[in-house]
């Protein structure tokens, strides 16, 4: 008997991934259905609408389902759920589909699914800056009301996904028919949440953190994970393998850098290595919350929430991807149904950086010197000094993972300008 937390939503793990005669059956059958081209966003979800990690979800959300996520943070139904998750197409592609109609998925020539259309609807642009302020805006200083549309759509991506999506939504059920190129490209570190929650049990484990990552792991990260070993059973490393923002480093060159870690630096039965396969949104707060639901799916009772967790540019407060989940949706109600509610619980950090004088790893809680004793670590900062060719400071990063990272820079042809911002600077740092 499982001691793990159970899948979100009360229906167990929906896996919508066909596999054997059911997929041969069902490829025969898309070759003969209307074609839509999906995005690279639409194709990450869509995987993981199929391998269970977005269950309860069986497919695309309807315009109700979307409302009420923008503006409960719950389904339709009332099940907790804080992003939307659309399909999205040309007005000229949606005229040519019916409701009740068949179609195919595809990218790059490559069949991802077949989806039964259930109900066309269209957002207009006030309801897409209606879910971006809903959903992405912050309490940041990029997020001010003076400020906020005049930067958001060339400055926050998710921002910019959402007010450039396609005229018409395609709500439906989905069979998936591929999980594209993440089972050979990451073998062994791209995890289906069966396969997590399999190798959770087997090693007994009842409360797991995971620890989200989308940047090089550096000492802050790793003093996060053994916080969390030290109050848990174990901690999965679970990196993003889908798609970043320009200047953001590749996932197989931070995979190589968490393998270095864990087998120099951790009691390796203690963690597990695993991505999955979304695009970053870049929704910080309410990302936060979409991290702690998919990672219920994936057996984790406990999300490693820090300082400006999924945020991008000063769109966020410092903690405010912690704050949220002490305002969502049931969260005092004993006598909610625990099918709708998020059990997977945030374990909050505070800033974390290595201090001199304490000669070590610290947080806000436990140090109390100056930050001028203190060597700042953030993913952004480290990225644009190894991108300009700085020098590390002393304690930022493992020497074995700088050495990967070098190689990685030194091998780039174009590079991206990396903006600073408050969080990642330290400047926010009293």
């Amino acid at each position: 008997m499982s001691k793990l937390v159970p899948p979100h939503g009360g229906k167990g793990l929906v896996i919508k991934l066909l596999e054997g005669a059911a997929k041969e059956a069902e490829l025969k059958k898309a070759a003969g259905l209307k074609k839509i081209e999906i995005t690279a966003q639409e194709k990450g979800d869509l995987i993981m609408i199929g391998i269970g990690g977005f269950s309860p979800l069986g497919g695309f959300m309807t315009k109700a389902d979307w409302k009420s996520v923008c503006e409960k943070m719950t389904l339709a139904d009332g099940t907790f759920w804080p992003v939307p998750v659309v399909l999205a197409v040309s007005a000229e592609d949606a005229a040519g589909i019916k409701e009740g109609q068949e179609i195919t998925l595809e990218r790059k020539g490559e069949i991802y699914a077949t989806m039964k259309v259930t109900e066309k609807f269209e957002l207009s642009a006030a309801e897409k800056k209606t879910e971006c302020e809903l959903v992405y805006k912050g309490a940041g200083d990029d997020s001010a009301d003076d400020k906020f549309w005049k930067i958001a759509e060339a400055e926050h991506p998710g921002v910019k996904m959402v007010m450039e999506r396609k005229a018409v939504c395609l709500a439906g059920p989905v069979n998936v028919l591929s999980e594209g190129e993440y089972p050979t490209k990451y073998k062994g570190v791209y995890l289906r949440p069966a396969e997590t929650r399999k190798i959770f049990d087997e090693k007994g484990w009842k409360n797991v953190a995971a620890l989200q990552l989308r940047n090089p792991m550096h000492r802050s990260h790793e003093f996060l994970c053994k916080i969390a070993v030290e109050v848990c059973d174990g901690v999965i490393i679970h990196s993003l393998i889908g798609n970043l923002k320009p200047g953001d480093i590749p996932a197989e060159v931070r995979v190589e850098c968490i393998d270095t870690l864990v087998k120099g630096y951790f009691v390796e039965k203690h963690v597990v290595q695993g991505g999955y396969p979304l695009d970053m949104r870049y929704a910080g707060p309410r990302e936060g919350l979409l991290h702690a639901t998919f990672r219920q799916n994936y057996g984790v009772n406990k999300m490693i929430i820090g300082r400006d967790h999924a945020g991008v540019g000063d769109f966020y407060g410092m903690f405010e991807a912690q704050e949220i989940f002490d305002r969502i949706p049931y969260k005092d109600d004993e006598k909610a149904d625990p099918g709708k509610k998020l059990l997977c619980e945030p374990l909050k950090i505070d800033w974390t950086f290595y201090c001199f004088k304490c000669d070590g790893m610290a947080s806000l809680r436990t140090c109390p010197h100056s930050k001028e004793d203190r060597v700042i670590l953030s993913g952004t900062k480290l990225r644009k000094m190894l991108s300009e060719g700085g020098d590390i400071p002393d304690h930022f990063g493992r020497d074995e993972v700088l050495v990967i990272l070098r190689k990685y820079y030194e091998g780039l042809t174009e590079k991206v300008e990396i903006k600073m911002q408050g969080a990642a600077s330290g400047d926010a740092l009293k």
